[in-house]
């Protein structure tokens, strides 16, 4: 793998190439969704969610705010509307905001589908991002 970030040297501004991080993320399990940490900030983490065709990741909830941004493929995103817990298929440049402890899905329909999941706060541990 690659180091799809660059830094200038002195420079603290980070720039990430996300669809290829995107495309290079791994999967422990070949029917789980490829995953790779983008950035972990004490105050936000960025995944990349590679999903093939049919895939998913099943509904689950955070207790942070998570935002989700389509940058490759269409798929079906799936949370509460209106008190009921629906799907809706979504395509490159939708964005979808989850207040925390609402609960969210995705899943890849006929194609590759890339979702970059921002979370704010950064749950859990600190980790390393992707390089």
């Amino acid at each position: 793998r690659g180091d799809f970030r660059w830094r200038r040297k002195n420079v603290l501004m980070l720039i990430y190439d996300a669809p290829t991080i995107g495309d290079n993320a791994v999967s422990g399990n070949p029917d789980r969704a490829a995953t790779a940490i983008m950035h972990d900030a004490p105050d936000v983490r960025l995944v990349a969610f590679r999903l093939n065709a049919g895939q998913e990741v099943p509904m689950h909830s955070s207790t942070s705010t998570v935002i989700l941004s389509v940058i490759h493929g269409t798929g079906v995103i799936s949370g509460p509307i209106d008190g009921t817990v629906q799907d809706r298929e979504v395509g490159v440049g939708t964005i979808v905001a989850y207040e925390p402890d609402e609960l969210h899905g995705m899943r890849a329909m006929n194609e590759v589908f890339v979702v970059i999941a921002t979370i704010t706060p950064r749950p859990g541990g600190r980790m390393t991002a992707a390089a």
